[in-house]
């Protein structure tokens, strides 16, 4: 059991714990340390406290976090969109509406289920059993390419262009409202909500830059049709950035506003390049946006 040692800091004096320690880079959630809490696995001065409690300036937080269950993931078949593949890595274009890797409540039909059946033995481990070969995300209601490593070298290869934002990443979306702009560069710090710890936000606070370029490739009446190319790659980062310009993705039900008989936002990753971790040579994909984008699309340019 990891045993972690804190000391409550002044300018939080009287804020409760459970939201302060959900904030910390402990990969714990606020609900994960109200278990902990509840279990008697958070003491402050030595002492359990209940999970409402309150901290004060110089409070000793000893907090007790059990091992993590090791869990056995399924391999599945399910039929994948593969644009790629070598004996490295390959590109998938992977549907909305697919989780890329399982997680809590959600162990089955994720991209990572359809992999383990696909590669076999064949796929990196260095973000454990859980995320095998996942080198990037991209979210559940969004589609598009993403690169899934064969191996821990390519993995490593294909993360290091990550961090120093050598990637490119192209995207498409229809957002809403009208652009009075034909371009534009959106250079706003993305951080976590603190008054939703499951939503990002432009904020200044515990925060990493982000940038966006976008460009307007169709104005209608009320939506547009959007290019967008990332120099960052935040958590949320297009839907995030879209909404603090006041032109939320189209059915984007967390940032925007959910669409009767949409799954969700209508954000395409239409593009990816990089350069190949063994070959060194540069290799770039793109797919068009699925159906369901490409019908609204025609129904906005008819109704003009």
């Amino acid at each position: 059991m990891e045993n972690r040692i804190l000391i409550f800091p002044a300018e939080f004096d009287g804020e409760r714990l459970d939201k302060w320690l959900a904030s910390q880079e402990l990969g714990l959630t606020r609900t994960a340390v109200q278990e902990l809490m509840q279990n008697g696995n958070v003491l402050v001065n030595q002492k359990a406290i209940s999970k409402n409690y309150k901290a004060r300036k110089q409070d000793e937080i000893c907090i007790l976090i059990p091992p993590p269950q090791e869990l056995q993931i399924t391999a599945q078949k399910i039929d994948l969109d593969i644009v790629y593949e070598d004996e490295d890595l390959l590109v998938v274009n992977k549907p909305q509406g697919m989780v890329v890797h399982p997680a809590a409540g959600n162990y089955e039909n994720t991209l990572v289920n359809a992999l383990l059946y696909h590669c076999k033995d064949s796929l990196s481990g260095i973000n454990g059993v859980i995320r095998p070969g996942i080198v990037h995300r991209i979210d559940k209601n969004t589609s598009g390419l993403l690169i899934v490593a064969k191996n821990d070298t390519a993995h490593q290869g294909l993360a290091e262009q990550i961090k120093v934002h050598s990637f490119t990443r192209e995207y498409e979306a229809i957002a809403v409202g009208k652009f009075w702009e034909k371009s534009g560069r959106i250079d706003a710090p993305i951080g976590r909500s603190v008054s939703d710890r499951k939503k990002m936000c432009v904020t200044e606070k515990n925060s990493k830059s982000a940038v966006t370029n976008y460009e307007i490739l169709e104005q209608f009446s009320d939506t547009a049709h959007v290019k967008l190319i990332l120099e960052t790659g935040r958590t949320h980062q297009i839907r995030v950035h879209l909404a603090y310009l006041h032109h939320p993705v189209y059915g984007d039900d967390v940032y925007g506003k959910a669409i009767k008989g949409l799954a969700g936002q209508c954000l395409h990753a239409r593009k990816i390049g990089f350069v190949h971790p063994r070959t060194e040579a540069y290799l770039e994909f793109e797919r068009p946006a699925p159906e369901y984008f490409q019908k609204l699309l025609e129904k906005f340019r008819r109704m003009g």
